[in-house]
């Protein structure tokens, strides 16, 4: 099933605060799922939240954000 969240919801997923998930927007290393015209509201999906789990993953052995970028892009072809 999937599940389509605010940013508000993705930061208390993840536990990240919506400054961090905007930084790792900025850096590529998540994507928005779409954006409203209307609002301007960005909406995630569980590849995002997925994503913010392998990330907390790989900075929990210390990696770099541009290491982990490159990960992300190796294991599943992100092109950012």
């Amino acid at each position: 099933m999937k599940s389509i969240y605010l940013i508000k919801d993705l930061a208390s997923l993840s536990g990240y605060s919506i400054y961090t998930i905007k930084y790792y927007l900025k850096l590529g290393l998540i994507k928005e799922a779409s954006r409203s015209i209307e609002t301007n509201f960005r909406y995630f999906d569980n590849r995002a939240l997925n994503d913010l789990e392998r990330i907390h993953s790989l900075r929990l052995k210390k990696m770099s954000l541009g290491e982990i970028k490159e990960i992300l892009r190796e294991e599943k072809g992100k092109v950012n």
